[in-house]
């Protein structure tokens, strides 16, 4: 399909190979397409080139689930991930307050599902009885305050100072409110993706982006394709502007209307993943011993079949395995497609049927990585079913790899190398036969692309080394040489 973008300079990319396909190519970009392929010494048309001297090029990187915002401002925020307890992590912000004169400081990325000692609200009173403290966790699903940030944001802490699920991510949304990266972040960030390879990402971001992103884009904010979801409280507003999944949002064409996001449970690190089996550990009278449904399958249903009957697609947050049973239930019972995001632990007899109705299993490679031992661990006796990739996959899934940034890194090299290998860190594959090619990978990384053929889209990456032929470790630093966009570089380093 041509891209309505505004005319794009012709582009020779000079010597080439390109996959599967012997000796050198020159490929002619033109309004966004690959006009042609051909052999190298034929004659060219007068253009702007870019001599490969024999790099290889392939199809570009889309990261198929992001954050876009807390992407970008991670980098403003106290780093936790070094945090081995909840006394570390409080003393990891009482350090950072002290070299700070702000009235709210926020760090992110705590993992608390192994630590020995568990959160209070106390224990970060402590450090401050005025100034606002809050720590996000890792996977964005809870987050720990003092008493003065929860007075600041409107809430009421319990006793451990932790809001989970749907009671936090609202008070996220508050605490972001005002802190919106300026479009200066925002292109520095997609430039860094872009110099990854990447030509495209789906943003998830809990934020009324279908109005932010054409705003960026008219502020340069222009190295990524961008589809952008809305939640279901801004459902009716996009039916009431008569979108539809793949419009397009603003005249450039690189932002459209992506999917209706639905999170019907927690995370695993929370503990908050809804599951068939409860978690070990938790006391008698823990409220949710099994995990949380953030949403009714009742109301997931009637969110569903709205959404669709205006032509908005769906992509619904389900990370334990009943969550997982009970949104391919609702994809079945209303007979539309799908997408589930996540998909980390599945029922035996639920991965047939992710072939059966064609849905797709966009998952996040790397979180096996982060989370082999919490996995072990709150999932123990059925972990051989977490981060099934292989399984999906033979089951006739279509698989999406992607990041969740910030919870991992916005880098589809990383997210490749975690799905081919299931190891990190000179570990042992963890759980082996979920291991998937570099060819399947690199197809779910590219939205199914594998080929560079006359009439496809000119979004392309650029590489020094072939990746079918790395080995994971080197897939997850594999330098790129260029990125090309609908036709026009992104980034370059040839």
């Amino acid at each position: 399909m041509r891209s309505p973008m505004s005319p794009v300079p012709d582009l020779v990319l000079r010597r080439a190979r390109i996959p599967r396909t012997p000796g050198q190519w020159d490929l002619v970009l033109r309004d966004g397409l690959i006009e042609s392929v051909a052999p190298t010494g034929g004659d060219l048309p007068a253009a702007a080139a870019l001599d490969l001297d024999g790099r290889f090029v392939r199809p570009g990187l889309w990261d198929a689930h992001t954050h876009f915002d807390q992407w970008v401002i991670r980098s403003r925020r106290v780093d936790l991930a070094p945090a081995t307890s909840a006394a570390h992590a409080a003393t990891i912000m009482r350090d950072a307050l002290a070299a700070t004169a702000s009235d709210l400081l926020v760090g992110y990325g705590f993992r608390d599902a192994l630590w020995p000692d568990a959160p209070s609200l106390a224990a970060l009173d402590a450090i401050s009885a005025d100034r606002g403290l809050v720590l996000v966790s890792g996977d964005l699903h809870c987050g720990w305050l003092n008493s003065a940030a929860a007075r600041r944001l409107g809430v009421r802490p319990p006793e451990d100072g932790v809001l989970r699920e749907t009671e936090w991510i609202g008070t996220l949304d508050v605490l972001d409110r005002d802190h919106r990266p300026e479009a200066a972040d925002h292109r520095a960030a997609a430039q860094a993706a872009a110099a990854r390879g990447v030509v495209g990402i789906v943003d998830f971001e809990n934020a009324d982006i279908t109005r932010f992103w054409p705003e960026r884009v008219a502020a340069g904010v222009t190295a990524l394709r961008v589809e952008a979801s809305v939640w279901p409280d801004r459902l009716d507003d996009a039916i009431g502007r008569g979108l539809r999944t793949g419009d397009l949002l603003e005249p450039s064409g690189l932002i459209t209307m992506g999917r209706l996001k639905i999170v019907v449970d927690g995370s695993l690190n929370t503990r908050t993943a809804l599951c068939w089996d409860p978690y070990p550990g938790l006391p008698a009278d823990h409220p949710h011993p099994c995990g949380v449904q953030s949403v009714a399958p009742e109301r997931v249903g009637e969110l569903l079949a709205r959404a669709d009957a205006a032509g908005i697609a769906a992509a619904v947050h389900a990370i334990g395995d009943r969550a997982n049973t009970q949104v391919i239930d609702a994809f079945e019972r209303l007979g539309i497609p799908g997408t589930v995001e996540h998909a980390q632990l599945v029922s035996a007899a639920d991965f047939a049927r992710f072939g059966r109705l064609g849905l797709v299993a966009s998952v996040q490679p790397e979180h096996a990585m982060d989370d082999r031992d919490v996995a072990d661990t709150h999932w123990a006796g059925r972990s051989d079913r977490a981060f099934a990739f292989r399984s999906l996959l033979d089951a006739g899934a279509t698989l999406a790899l992607g990041s969740d940034a910030p919870v991992s890194p916005l880098d589809p090299w990383v997210a490749i190398s975690a799905a081919v290998s299931r190891s990190r860190d000179g570990r042992e594959p963890w759980h082996p036969d979920e291991r998937i090619t570099r060819e399947a990978a690199l197809s779910a990384s590219a939205r199914g692309r594998m080929d560079v053929t006359a009439g496809d889209p000119a979004d392309l990456v650029v590489l020094d080394e072939d990746p079918l032929e790395l080995d994971a470790e080197a897939l997850r630093t594999l330098p790129v040489a260029a990125t090309v966009l609908g036709g026009r570089p992104t980034w370059t380093n040839l």
